[in-house]
């Protein structure tokens, strides 16, 4: 058990320190991962639950990003444990995850939209924002992907909230910050 709580630790802190990923000429690529936790949880996770009916403690949370030199970027979402048959909206969102679910800011978006918060479909669209909405199938798992020819400004895509509707519906049920790269394509 003790040795539990240390890896548990010890990938908060790695997490925190920005995950694994390499930058290169030729792009950037990222995978991570973490168990939902409730934000009061004794042992901290860079994922968190804010409804543990939708996204029990414990169900299991995996993003990637792997950015082509051309800054064409492609987000993956794997997810494991969570209520069957649910039909889930997920984002990226501008900042970290925090106690409370508005502390991920709003979505991140490509071309931002003057008028915050955004509910433009001009700017509030798959095209623009990373959408990865998903059916959960009947072990509570699923995942989906979202490709762009664009990619990350610095420090504006810090994590990948789960709603309890797809699309612009839906309130905040979970959170996982997540060290997003940026470079090529931010233009």
């Amino acid at each position: 058990m003790v040795a539990g709580i240390f890896v548990g630790v010890l990938a908060s802190a790695l997490l925190a320190s920005g995950g694994s990923g390499t930058a290169a000429p030729d792009g950037y690529w990222m995978k991570t991962d973490a168990r939902f936790a409730p934000p009061t949880a004794f042992v901290p996770s860079a994922a968190l639950t804010y409804d543990t009916t939708l996204v029990p403690a414990a169900a299991r949370i995996e993003v990637s990003q792997n950015t082509e030199a051309s800054g064409a970027t492609t987000v993956r979402l794997k997810v494991e444990g969570l209520m069957a048959g649910h039909v889930y909206g997920v984002h990226v969102h501008q900042k970290p995850c925090g106690t409370e679910p508005a502390a991920a800011g709003g979505h991140y978006q490509h071309r931002k939209d003057p008028v915050q918060p955004p509910t433009d479909p001009a700017y509030a669209n798959a095209d623009n924002e990373v959408w990865l909405d998903f059916t959960a199938d009947d072990r509570g798992d699923g995942g989906a992907s979202a490709r762009h020819d664009w990619n990350f400004r610095r420090g504006e895509a810090s994590s990948v909230v789960l709603h309890s509707a797809p699309g612009m519906a839906g309130s905040r049920v979970a959170c996982f910050t997540v060290p997003f790269g940026w470079g090529a394509g931010t233009g």
